[in-house]
């Protein structure tokens, strides 16, 4: 039987974790840019949009589509930058725990 608290005790300490780790996702930024800084995204690490900058330089009404093209990559950029957070983040929460390649934890 005290198998079985020890391992609820753990179970509770390891929701947590999570929780504290939901909270720290939700409070992480990153920047994505583009067009060498003329364009930023910031994103939570959760992957909530924060903000959006661009320089008023690509605001050109006969050619949107350089600036939705900067758009996207500095998206691509934070979201890249925001999943790599999430996974130091969850990594730290886990205690160091090693996933295989391609699962990650539930959110």
């Amino acid at each position: 039987m005290k198998d079985l608290m020890g391992l609820m005790k753990q179970a509770q300490a390891m929701q947590q974790k999570m929780t504290e780790a939901q909270a720290r996702l939700a409070e992480t930024e990153v920047t994505g840019e583009a067009g060498a800084g003329l364009v930023r995204v910031v994103l939570t690490a959760k992957g909530d949009m924060v903000s959006i900058h661009v320089d008023k330089s690509l605001m050109d009404p006969d050619e949107p589509e350089i600036l939705e093209d900067l758009l996207k990559a500095a998206h691509a950029d934070a979201r890249r930058k925001g999943e790599e957070a999430q996974q130091d983040i969850m990594k730290d929460a886990a205690g160091g725990l090693q996933l295989p390649p391609g699962m990650q934890m539930p959110f």
